[in-house]
Parts: C-alpha cells; structure tokens; sequence
C-alpha cells in the first residue's frame, strides 16, 4: 500500500478517481465524505477515505465543485487563436447565444498546443466558469477524457472526437459539395490542401473530398492531396508543390479559406489566372472572401447555428449528443469550367 501511494504522488495531479482506487469505494462515496460543506461523517469508512486522501496530497478542486454547481453564469471558451478568422467567428457566435441565455462568455487561446490548453482549462476554472466550450480537439490528444474524469461539463465545437458531446458542421458533407461543385464543372484533376492531420473537421472534408472523386469515378492521385496548415502561410507552401505537377490539377478545393486565401496569392504571382487557369473552392466562407478582387467560391458554416447547438448542449447536461449543421456551397468567381 505505501508503495502505491508513493507511486500515486509521483505520477502526477492525483485527482477523486485516484482516491477512490485507493480506498476501494466509489467515487461518489469520496466526493461525499470529502465536501467540507457537509456534515463531517466518523466512521472507519469516512476515516480510511480522508487517510487515503491525506497520504496521496489529494487537493480538493474547489473550481471544478463550482463548475459542476453551475453558480457563475459564464461560459469559458477555449480556441486555438483568435487571429483565425474562423475561430473569431465562432466565439462571436457563442458570447451572442450566451448573451440571449443572459450568460457571459470568456475566452482563451492555445496556438493548438496540447499543454497550452490544459493550461488555459486551468486559468478558466481558476475564474469560476461554468463549463468549456473547446475548439481545440486534437485527434492525438485525449483531453477531453481528462475533463470527463474530473466531472468538468464540456462541449466540443467545430472539431469532434467522436464519442463526447459535440456542435459540428457536416464537413463530410462540405467537402462533398465543393468537390462535386468542381466535378459538375467539367474538371477530373482535382487537387485538395488538405488542412491538418490532428483536426476532425479536416479530415472530414478529406473524406468528402474522396467520396465525390469515387462516386464519379475519378482517381485521387496522392501527389494532388497536401496536408497544410489552417493559415494563409499553409496555403501557400501547400500550392506551390501542386502547381509543379505534370500534369498541373485543373482545380483546387483547400479546406480552409485562410489556406485558400494563400494559395490564391501563389497562382497570382506565378502569372496563372483564376478561374481560366486554375479554379479554386475555399471553406467557411468568411467575411473577407467575397471582397476578394476574384471572390471566392467557398462553402459556408452556419456558425451561429454551430453556437446555440454547443451552448444547449452544455446547459442540457449532455455527455455525448451530437448536433450536426448543414454547410451550403457558395459559388462565386474563382470557380468555372476548365479553361474558361
């Protein structure tokens, strides 16, 4: 037994769970014995419990008991930069549903790192939030079940990991409708900048992406499909090697209008016109892209819907309901047939 406790302490945060295991009762007999709100029981099992407690260094979460008493009517919300136009829309979207709930939102960026969003989970508890809204799931990273572990209410937005609660938009069903918008166009050498490897909503687009090219019996080369970042600079970079194929891919759906954005300066300055040459088919469509001097085809994320969706579920208690939003294709200029 002291050789558990010891290897317990080492090994990080202890939390409820651990003490539990520890003691051989469940967790709920420990959140009840250990609430200093309560009556103080004296029994050998209440006795064993706060042992067990003390010799670990148990500390008692007295943010995470506020957040689960729900008592300060403010949601944190928890994205990877507000300098990403999209991100900025989707906080926007859910301080307005919280707004209409007379709730409050705050918010706090990560740059898409794991350890920094454990951190910011930190800073937001510390203020009393209610529950998180995150942004940030990562397919190799399983915060999420951190939070679940700890009885933390969450709710994932925009990227999903499955099996929590969660507010998407059917990217699956997105990247089939620009993929398609193309096909339908007359192109068959379709190229995708792909967007992370570690964000859902990317992959899903992928998929999309692959379900239009087979249903109309087209072949995916690998060499036209280029994983990116969700920035212009990705955008960028990821075109220029799709623009020395031979032969060059006739179109391009980039999975993110800021990568778009990107490589739309690349074709520019490469003397390649949109849509003649090269058309191309953004993702989101945020504010910028139909001011574009050529604006942008793109499809469009019902963010305000994507908000509600989170927020509801979050008050609603949800652990694992998924509310999927529909996108809409929006053609504009920088899509046309080939050699138009």
């Amino acid at each position: 037994m002291a050789n558990d406790l010891s290897d317990r302490k080492t090994s990080g945060r202890v939390t409820i769970l651990d003490v539990a295991a520890a003691a051989g009762v469940s967790k709920s007999t420990v959140s009840r014995i250990l609430d200093e709100r309560l009556p103080r029981a004296s029994n050998p099992t209440a006795d064993r419990v706060r042992q067990v407690a003390a010799d670990l260094g148990y500390v008692r979460d007295v943010s995470a008991a506020n957040l689960r008493r729900g008592t300060s009517l403010t949601l944190g919300v928890i994205v990877p930069r507000l300098t990403d136009t999209v991100m900025a829309m989707l906080y926007e979207s859910l301080a307005r549903a919280c707004s209409r709930r007379g709730r409050s939102a705050i918010v706090a960026t990560t740059d898409d790192r794991p350890e920094a969003v454990r951190a910011a989970a930190d800073s937001l508890f510390n203020r009393g939030v209610d529950g998180l809204v995150l942004a940030t799931t990562r397919t190799d990273d399983d915060f999420a079940s951190e939070l679940r572990d700890r009885g933390i209410p969450f709710v994932l937005a925009l990227r999903g990991d499955g099996h929590s609660a969660a507010s998407l938009g059917d990217d699956d069903l997105g990247g089939w409708l620009a993929t398609r918008h193309l096909i339908d166009l007359g192109h068959r050498r379709i190229a995708l900048i792909a967007g992370p490897e570690h964000a859902s909503n990317a992959l899903g687009r992928v998929e999309g992406y692959r379900r239009a090219m087979a249903e109309a019996g087209l072949p995916v080369d690998p060499s036209w499909v280029v994983p990116s970042a969700f920035s212009i600079e990705g955008g960028a970079e990821a075109v220029q090697g799709i623009l020395k194929l031979d032969p060059r891919p006739t179109a391009i759906f980039a999975v993110n209008d800021n990568t778009a954005i990107g490589a739309m300066s690349v074709i520019q300055r490469a003397g390649l016109n949109i849509p003649s040459d090269i058309s191309l088919v953004g993702y989101n469509d945020i504010p910028l892209v139909s001011h574009l001097s050529t604006p942008l085809t793109t499809v469009r994320v019902p963010f305000d819907q994507i908000a509600t969706g989170a927020l509801e579920l979050l008050l609603a208690g949800s652990t694992d309901e998924q509310r999927i939003a529909t996108p809409t294709l929006i053609p504009r200029a920088t899509s046309a047939a080939p050699g138009r």
